[in-house]
């Protein structure tokens, strides 16, 4: 690890960060100094990360019973009761530590052995300052909600016989360079209702894996009380949403994932917590101030939730904890980090990040940076080749820097401002103006050794209120017009425009890609979840997966072409290949041309020009042969151009007097087509 004085790699990698100097080596001594009080107490980071091991309920087989144990300094009285004492709210008091604040009571086999069994219902009785409240513990593994009065309670969820993990070596290092298929389980199913984690397993799994994806990112795991929260408002931290099934569901899940080939990254909320008192962490103790600061600080007033307090060491605990309990319990793969963002910056990202200032100012949270270089290395600690993403919107300088080096830890940063500029090209700008060199910017505007997962559009853009780019591209006409026989012009030019969109994207976007399920075939329809406004209906909380697999329709075509161009990808190893080599730009054309070693992308974006006998450059001397073509008639296009046609390569002498390569070739208006150089 890096000595205080020395200069760190961060700084010495990128000449723009010397400026900000001193506040990096600040970072990195707060940092330095919290690992080392760490190390010291509990002997390494990753022992520290086991409070799923010492809070809630705790098995102790010399006095044979069960312990249960919660963090609780402020509150003044502590009781825990349920179905295993007949409800008896007061009959069970805890026990406090003054110095640590933990609050503990033994329940004897001899007393409680056929009365807290697997699946009994509890509670805890909290008084504090706010007064006397039912709350369920914060380490709860289960909570269930009544069907009739809507309340959550927590369960003793102790199966007898362990989940079996026997087989399962997977290791995500094997699946190479990474292609997500970002998945919601509760509206996985095409009815209308909560799909579960059985279903997700046995239905779309193989979908994904047919496709070609080699990862599979759950959303919404951890419980949360309102469903259209989109899991974000999370309740119990340490429980997986019941609402999908139980805890040994969602494990024989990723146990049959990785049987497949298939990595499962959890999509964790660790940014913020629901507000509420029934079922959260919110004033668990009588106090505003248990997991979050006090006052105004601990509101996130953008989100309505609550904040959490990064610089307290029970807090840490609590979720460094947290994430080593998903790694180890349920075998996921790694992290996505929601919101890290509001979580860096004390206005929450609600800013302009426009001056090198904005990064180091008062307005950066560095107890939060902190938190999260301890969450990196405690994850690559335990899980050497775990992968961590960050959603982070701001670009904050060392996000994906290795903690030695002075960074903060994180594998991959999500590209999240190309999603936002396809939005506005489609929303702003007429196909005939369409800047290919802001293509190429927006694409390829990343640091070399910063990796990031490029994407088109996630749930994100899918959300009511926002548009898919299929609906944006086709909107009412894909009720109307998406059956094989209609002709209609929009369908074909958004038809044209999705599969050049998700081209363009994949091959110049980053180190890894993902896609939100359904939008690989056009999901011609909006998210959703039941709400009052739209009379709890489960209508757009669903995915209508028939679509794709019904034979008159052309969602298949979009879909055959997602997979063909997973394919390519995969097999040419594009992901891993850096950034592509820029060969041509043709402003009035509107035509890119760019390189992956022996293989060269024609996107031209031009909603007119057909251009025959048109001089590409190629990278090498040699012959040229079509590998993808989104004008095929097998993806729903007008078949053009002929496949089987071998394009052989002549020298020009530019004016510079330098010798190029060229092949002739058909350059289709709308089309993006991928060459590929033959061996021989």
């Amino acid at each position: 690890m890096v000595k205080s004085h020395d200069i760190l790699p961060v700084i010495e990698q990128d000449e723009w960060l010397k400026e900000s100097k001193g506040e990096l080596n600040y970072r990195y001594d707060r940092f330095r100094r919290r690992l080392a009080e760490i190390e010291q107490g509990c002997g390494s980071l990753v022992d520290f990360a086991n409070g799923y091991k010492w809070f809630g309920f705790q098995r102790d087989d010399e006095l044979h019973g069960w312990w249960f144990r919660e963090w609780l300094p402020g509150a003044y009285d502590v009781y825990l009761f349920g179905d295993f004492n007949d409800w008896e709210r007061t009959s069970m008091r805890l026990d406090k530590d003054s110095d640590s604040g933990v609050w503990s009571v033994f329940l004897p086999d001899a007393r409680y052995d056929n009365r807290l069994v697997h699946g009994s219902l509890v509670k805890m009785l909290v008084h504090g300052p706010n007064g006397w409240h039912e709350r369920i513990p914060s380490y709860i593994r289960r909570v269930v909600q009544d069907d009739q009065t809507k309340d959550f309670t927590g369960q003793f969820w102790m199966p007898p016989k362990p989940f079996d993990w026997s087989g399962d070596t997977f290791d995500i290092a094997s699946v190479g360079n990474l292609l997500i298929y970002e998945s919601h389980i509760g509206m996985a199913t095409e009815e209308e209702r909560v799909g579960t984690y059985k279903e997700f397993a046995h239905d779309i799994l193989p979908k994904i894996k047919k496709l070609g994806y080699n990862a599979v990112q759950l959303m919404a795991i951890a419980e949360h009380p309102y469903y259209g929260s989109f899991g974000y408002h999370v309740s119990n931290f340490y429980a997986p949403s019941s609402r999908f099934g139980t805890p040994e569901d969602l494990k024989a899940l990723i146990k049959k994932a990785h049987s497949m080939g298939l990595a499962v990254i959890m999509d964790i909320v660790h940014s913020h917590y629901v507000k509420n008192l029934n079922e959260g962490l919110n004033e668990l103790d009588g106090t505003d101030h248990l997991y979050s600061p006090p006052g105004e600080a601990g509101y996130q007033k953008y989100w309505d939730s609550k904040n959490f307090d990064y610089g307290k060491g029970e807090v840490q605990h609590f979720l460094l904890s947290n994430a080593k309990y998903w790694l180890d319990e349920f075998h996921f793969d790694g992290f996505r980090f929601d919101g890290v963002t509001s979580m860096i910056y004390r206005h929450h990202g609600y800013t302009e990040f426009d001056a090198r200032h904005k990064y180091f100012d008062d307005t950066v949270n560095r107890d939060a940076l902190t938190y999260l270089t301890l969450a990196n290395k405690m994850i690559h600690d335990f899980r050497p080749s775990a992968v961590t993403i960050a959603e982070d919107v701001s670009g904050m300088p060392t996000m994906c820097s290795p903690v030695e080096d002075g960074g903060i830890g994180f594998d991959y940063r999500l590209a999240m401002a190309v999603p936002d500029f396809w939005i506005k090209m489609l929303k702003e700008v007429p196909d005939e103006e369409w800047n290919i060199w802001d293509i190429w910017n927006i694409m390829t505007n990343r640091l070399p050794y910063v990796k990031t997962i490029a994407y088109a559009e996630s749930h994100d853009q899918a959300l009511v209120g926002d548009k898919t780019i299929a609906f944006r591209l086709m909107d009412k006409a894909m009720y109307t017009d998406m059956d094989r026989a209609s002709e209609n012009i929009v369908i074909d030019r958004g038809m044209a425009l999705h599969k050049m969109i998700r081209l363009a994207t994949i091959s110049l976007g980053g180190q890894g890609y993902l896609n939100f399920m359904g939008n690989e075939f056009g999901h011609p329809e909006w998210i959703d979840f039941p709400r009052e406004g739209n009379g709890w209906s489960y209508a757009h909380a669903r995915r209508q997966w028939s679509l794709a697999s019904n034979g008159f329709l052309r969602y298949s075509f979009l879909n055959e072409f997602d997979a063909a161009m997973i394919r390519l990808a995969k097999k040419y190893n594009i992901l891993s290949d850096g950034y592509a080599w820029n060969l041509q730009m043709d402003e009035r054309n509107k035509t890119m041309i760019y390189s992956h070693k022996d293989l060269v992308f024609v996107l031209n974006w031009h909603p007119e020009y057909s251009i025959p006998d048109y001089m590409a450059q190629v990278p090498s001397p040699g012959k040229y042969k079509i590998v993808l073509s989104t004008d095929s008639e097998k993806f729903g296009g007008l078949g053009r151009n002929d496949e089987s046609v071998w394009h052989f390569s002549m020298p020009r002498t530019d004016a510079d007097g330098i010798v190029r390569h060229y092949i002739s070739i058909y350059n289709i208006s709308r089309t993006g087509t991928v060459y590929k150089k033959s061996e021989k």
